[in-house]
């Protein structure tokens, strides 16, 4: 199901939730072509201010387009525009939750402007942001 703009309203929200797995993280950067030792490679990792492996940071911003074109407007969203800052790290086993809320509709241009936010399975806030979409007609 989507909503068009006239079935959305202000706090509206959704979410998805997703623990992110090795394979996420090698599928990922074979996607995206980011091969960041970072995330690839333990050794390298080790000697980080995180100590360990992390996801890369878009792995987590696709949970949140998974939302917004799945569940909040839905199938059939054009997506515009997206602001966000990433606040701490994804491991490997973390559950990461986007949540999307709508934060303003602007009818007459048929946008929605949506509060954009991940979390993983302890409550840190590892992604915030705002996106502007266009919901299904």
């Amino acid at each position: 199901m989507s909503y068009t703009i006239d079935q959305l309203t202000v706090g509206q929200s959704s979410s998805f939730s997703k623990t992110v797995t090795e394979t996420d993280v090698y599928m990922f950067a074979g996607v995206s072509g980011d091969f960041n030792p970072a995330h690839v490679n333990s050794e390298f990792a080790a000697k980080t201010p995180f100590k360990q492996r992390i996801a890369h940071g878009m792995l987590s911003a696709s949970f949140v387009s998974t939302e917004i074109g799945t569940d909040l407007p839905g199938p059939g969203t054009i997506y515009l525009e997206q602001k966000m800052k990433f606040t701490n790290p994804v491991y490997i086993g973390d559950t990461i939750t986007a949540k999307i809320e709508v934060k303003e509709l602007i009818k007459e241009k048929n946008r929605a402007v949506l509060t954009t936010t991940c979390t993983k399975q302890d409550g840190t806030v590892v992604l915030v942001g705002e996106a502007v979409v266009m919901p299904p007609r």
